[in-house]
């Protein structure tokens, strides 16, 4: 398996995870800091045993500089409690640290990052997992997957499958939580949600095996 750009290549360097926080703060490595209002760098235990990646920060992330405070990131905090995971023994990060958006009115609608994006941002998530070295990474969609696994694998396809990749640490590949907010019909959306659910149980279970 060929894998994605956090996972091979340099990324950035320092004493601490704290230290390259501080680093991320001030990136220029893609156009995104030119718009949005912050970095929005990942949050958690630095000896977590279990990363979340999304995709990148929204619009409530982006004004409140942490990962997952949203409308999605509060629905993820609910499946992790029914899948038996508590999010304050997580470490939740984004695969692209700033909000892409576009301006429609008062709003900023999410704009999906694009490869030279997520190239660029793999600096800092390879620099996360590297200082973590966590037992299992959960590549919520379709970006956080690519940023990891790259290009060949496939949410739609493999969801729920933990890749070892020759790391030390499995990947588990799901949707992104945003996704359970966008369907409409309720029964299709309670069965989309005990699938993430479950896909939430398997990374619990690998990690409990390491």
């Amino acid at each position: 398996m060929k894998l994605g750009p956090a996972l091979v290549g340099d990324h950035a360097h320092g004493a601490s995870l704290d230290a390259i926080s501080r680093q991320a703060d001030g990136c220029r490595r893609c156009d995104l800091y030119r718009y949005a209002k912050q970095l929005v760098f990942g949050e958690g235990p630095r000896d977590a045993r279990l990363i979340l990646v999304g995709e990148q920060p929204g619009d409530r992330e982006d004004i409140e500089g942490r990962p997952f405070v949203g409308p999605a990131g509060n629905l993820l905090a609910r499946c992790l409690e029914e899948a038996g995971i508590e999010r304050t023994e997580c470490y939740v990060t984004n695969a692209v640290k700033h909000f892409k958006y576009e301006q429609r009115g008062k709003r900023r609608i999410h704009s999906k990052p694009n490869a030279g994006e997520i190239q660029s941002c793999a600096w800092w998530l390879g620099a996360e997992i590297e200082k973590i070295q966590p037992e299992v990474v959960v590549a919520l969609g379709a970006t956080a997957a690519r940023t990891l696994l790259g290009s060949s694998v496939k949410v739609t396809r493999d969801r729920g499958r933990a890749f070892h990749a020759g790391q030390d640490f499995d990947v588990v590949v799901t949707i992104h939580p945003s996704y359970l907010l966008r369907i409409r019909e309720r029964d299709t959306a309670q069965r989309e949600r005990e699938h993430f659910i479950e896909d939430l149980k398997t990374a619990a279970s690998l990690r409990s095996q390491h």
